[in-house]
């Protein structure tokens, strides 16, 4: 999974950082720092926290992780 946040559209709700703190936390005042590429136990956390953004600033890429899942059952 691949996480990217656009940081300009990003207004520190903290909303993200509340339901995935892990991959997603506020730094000072409004500056939200992530992981651009949470662990895979964070999945669930990280899709919530993504839904939950007033200003849907936080963009989920789940490709690379069905493509991985689709190798790994090839083998």
């Amino acid at each position: 999974m691949k996480v990217v946040v656009d940081l300009s559209r990003c207004e520190g709700y903290a909303q993200c950082a509340f339901l995935a703190p892990e991959a997603f936390r506020i730094h000072g005042e409004e500056a939200l720092m992530y992981d651009p590429n949470p662990d895979d136990a964070q999945h669930d956390q990280v899709l919530r926290a993504a839904a939950a953004c007033p200003v849907q600033a936080i963009l989920v890429d789940l490709l690379e992780a069905r493509h991985a899942s689709a190798e790994a059952s090839s083998s």
